[in-house]
């Protein structure tokens, strides 16, 4: 708009000049156009400090300044329409100037002025009266004001609607960080549950049988103090890891999951449980996805854990079965067995509730599940099924 300005007022001058020069108010007029011109480029810099328009396409000047600087334009404009009625062609840029930076009904006004004006001076310059003089300019302008304030309404709209958008995508940013603090916090407690308390819980019993035996049996009681220190060379290195990476410590020493689950069971064997490992892979090579891998051992050392402090077994099977679509742990053991149904209800400090709830969560995340079947007297098989396609857990909301 601001080089339409310029060219119609120099398309003006040069036509005024080429037919009026000697007229004696030809140096005013020019002078004129000039102070004009000079306005028109103040009013269109924008204010001190300021490099660019605001996202409204309005520039930085104060209100009471823009407005002063529009009458000042608008009434050297009306002069110079006085003077030389062909410059009235510059109103078309002034017109939206006016649009775009008074209120609207200042605005609609100062429209109506500015085309009264170009009426009279096509009159002025027409040898002889015509309607069309008059009704061309007034709908022209009529239409361009119609248009104008339906584009400002929709850019209106268009930016509460961004705004709105914008708002609803910073809650829901929030929202998605409070969800990830939740979930990291739960994964955190599985983790510290099948690792560090584990080993801490094992560490105990260990120290509590050699106590008791340690006046009668001095060399079990030896054992007992050995198999603890190794427990807790293990621990320790599941701290370190669990501080480096969260990575299993058992995994990260290479060899995959059966060597793992062999592993596993070859530290929680001892003189009162025989942990056994059987694994059909039917051929298959392929490593395992991480995660899978990983939380297949941590719900085999929580299965472990709870069969070690609360079932009573002595002897337990962990059989890990790979199928083209899925793996599957069981974990079976000949233990005094339990009531599946109250588990459910145990609280956080109930033993099996605790671990048997991260185990769930820890399937249900890779989209798998875990199903427990046992019985008062007749022992406990849990199985654990992961799918090996790629799965995204929906986030709760």
């Amino acid at each position: 708009m601001h080089v339409v300005c310029y060219v119609l007022l120099a398309t003006c001058l040069a036509r005024y000049v080429q037919r009026h020069a000697a007229e004696p108010r030809a140096p005013w007029v020019v002078a004129l156009a000039v102070l004009l011109a000079v306005l028109y480029a103040v009013g269109a810099i924008p204010a001190a400090g300021g490099t660019s328009p605001t996202p409204r396409g309005r520039d930085t000047w104060p209100p009471a300044h823009r407005l002063v600087r529009l009458g000042a334009v608008v009434a050297t404009w009306a002069v110079l329409v006085v003077c030389a009625p062909s410059f009235a062609w510059v109103a078309v840029p002034l017109f939206y100037t006016a649009l775009r930076t008074l209120p609207p009904a200042a605005a609609y006004a100062l429209a109506a002025f500015l085309t009264v004006l170009v009426i009279l001076a096509q009159l002025a310059l027409a040898p002889r009266f015509s309607l069309d003089l008059v009704v061309g300019p007034a709908a022209v302008a009529t239409l361009a004001t119609a248009v104008f304030a339906h584009t400002r309404q929709q850019a209106d709209r268009q930016r509460a609607l961004i705004d709105d958008l914008l708002g609803t995508r910073r809650e829901l940013a929030a929202t998605e960080r409070r969800e990830g603090v939740l979930a990291e916090r739960q994964r955190l407690s599985m983790e510290i549950h099948d690792t560090l308390a584990q080993g801490l819980s094992s560490q105990r019993m260990l120290l509590q049988a050699a106590l008791r035996t340690w006046d009668t049996d001095p060399a079990k009681a030896r054992a007992h103090v050995g198999t603890a220190v190794s427990v807790t060379g293990h621990n320790l290195a599941e701290a370190r890891r669990f501080v480096h990476d969260l990575a299993p410590a058992d995994l990260a020493r290479g060899g995959g999951l059966d060597t793992a689950l062999r592993t596993l069971a070859a530290r929680e064997s001892g003189p009162a449980l025989t942990v056994r490992v059987h694994v059909d892979d039917g051929g298959r090579t392929a490593p395992l996805p991480d995660r899978a891998r990983s939380a297949l051992l941590r719900i085999a050392q929580g299965a472990l854990a709870n069969v070690r402090e609360h079932s009573g077994a002595t002897a337990t099977a962990l059989t890990l079965t790979r199928l083209d679509d899925q793996v599957v742990l069981d974990v079976a053991d000949n233990g005094h067995g339990f009531d599946p149904a109250t588990v459910a209800t145990a609280g956080p400090s109930g033993g099996r509730g605790h671990g048997i709830r991260a185990m769930r969560a820890r399937v249900r995340q890779l989209g798998g599940t875990l199903s427990i079947e046992s019985a008062p007297g007749e022992g406990a098989v849990l199985t654990a099924t992961v799918p090996l396609a790629p799965h995204t857990e929906e986030t709760p909301r």
